[in-house]
């Protein structure tokens, strides 16, 4: 496999757009940050609270979890609540099992969701299948819904596999049960999307992805579905895990696929820590985007490992209360000011490195190291403009970055 991460000369393979709610996926529009609800949602109020949360992080599609009537019914109350709160991103219904009956028996349900989302693996078995996701296509385009198309490794058509690997073994030189399946996951996607547009659905309402929890099966199905189709194409690494192994699984996974041009948009599937901030994934979905050059979304932090010079923990501690505090207050950020996602700062921890990368950043502060004068200057646009001292530093540190943003990027 060759690696190819020239992102200056990134394109995006062209990819027929879908309007999803207030967003346009696909064609020339930024590639979208997507996230899921953990919650239970017959739980209006959590899962509406938890919705706002992802949003006011950054997510830009939100999609719940619709399985059984209680959460059916839920539907359109937590449409409400989050419009209330003045939050406008698009929520996804994700439908395994009794879909069809459930967007046939609560009609209110099916018309607040902004696209539903279909997995043809357990949509239904044998001479059920085609009649209940015909079902599920007809309401869709009934609505003016757009559906993605969503297989997944762990729920593969089994009726489908069993069917190419009957003919493959039939074959003089046949190939290996992993490309099989992987052919499998392919076609169980774009003979589905076919199919809802023989029932229906316009080409420009339809999203697809093959989901995967091993990496390179992932690029090599990815590579396949941009080679042979135009729907826009949603990412991810199903499964990837928790901690250090979810978030570097799906960066190497992700990365690798966005640099050659594919993907409209992406989730970070991961298991999040007992009553962990679900919020993660998307910022890791954002420093995917954000570190490939691709988009940018809140200000970039520079902070050093520590070493040996660096013993005090009042860098570290600095560097996290920066980064925390950008995050916290880029909801109302984003409103007030344009382009601040763009500002880089620098938050350094002695004096070999600390000053050059202020230097380079907008705003930088050089802490000192064990054995350094404790004084900590600040650069502005490369030049020396504050020495903070004492024990206020953070706060300090974050009225001149607050002024600095009031006075380079607030809307005129």
């Amino acid at each position: 496999m060759s690696l190819n991460l020239n992102l200056g000369d990134y394109k995006r393979r062209k990819s027929i757009p879908v309007k999803v709610g207030n967003l346009t996926i696909g064609g020339n529009n930024p590639i979208v940050v997507q996230s899921m609800t953990n919650t239970d949602t017959a739980d209006i109020k959590k899962t509406s609270k938890q919705i706002i949360d992802l949003a006011n992080a950054g997510s830009e599609i939100v999609r719940i979890t619709v399985d059984r009537d209680d959460s059916a019914k839920a539907v359109s109350y937590i449409k409400d609540e989050i419009i209330k709160a003045d939050c406008n991103v698009p929520i996804v219904g994700d439908f395994h099992y009794v879909g069809h009956q459930l967007l046939n028996k609560f009609p209110d349900c099916a018309k607040a969701l902004d696209k539903y989302r279909i997995n043809p693996g357990n949509v239904g078995f044998k001479e059920k299948k085609d009649i209940q996701f015909s079902s599920m296509i007809e309401t869709a385009a009934k609505n003016n819904k757009p559906i993605r198309i969503g297989v997944n490794w762990g729920s593969l058509d089994q009726e489908l596999l069993a069917d190419l690997m009957d003919k493959n073994s039939k074959l003089k030189k046949p190939l290996d049960a992993d490309s099989v399946t992987k052919q499998a996951l392919i076609e169980s996607a774009l003979n589905s999307a076919a199919r809802a547009q023989e029932i229906g659905l316009k080409k420009e309402q339809i999203i697809i992805s093959c989901k995967v929890s091993e990496l390179h099966t992932l690029i090599e199905v990815y590579d396949d579905l941009a080679r042979n189709s135009d729907y826009s194409l949603h990412l991810g690494l199903t499964e990837a895990g928790m901690g250090i192994k979810g978030i570097v699984s799906s960066t190497a996974a992700l990365s690798l696929i966005l640099s050659k041009g594919i993907g409209d948009t992406i989730r970070i599937s991961l298991t999040p820590k007992p009553d962990g901030d679900r919020r993660e994934e998307v910022y890791v979905a954002q420093e995917i985007l954000q570190n490939l050059g691709i988009r940018s979304f809140v200000p970039k932090v520079t902070a050093c490992p520590g070493c040996g010079r660096t013993t005090s923990k009042v860098f570290q501690e600095l560097a996290e209360d920066i980064q925390n505090y950008i995050r916290n207050q880029m909801p109302d950020w984003k409103k007030k000011y344009d382009g601040v996602e763009s500002l880089k700062l620098a938050v350094m921890g002695c004096i070999v490195n600390g000053p050059g990368e202020s230097k380079n950043a907008d705003l930088g502060i050089s802490l000192p190291g064990t054995g350094e004068s404790p004084t900590m200057p600040v650069f502005i646009d490369g030049k020396k403009s504050h020495t903070l001292r004492g024990e206020n530093i953070t706060e300090d540190f974050k009225k001149i970055i607050h002024n600095y943003i009031e006075k380079k990027y607030k809307k005129k």
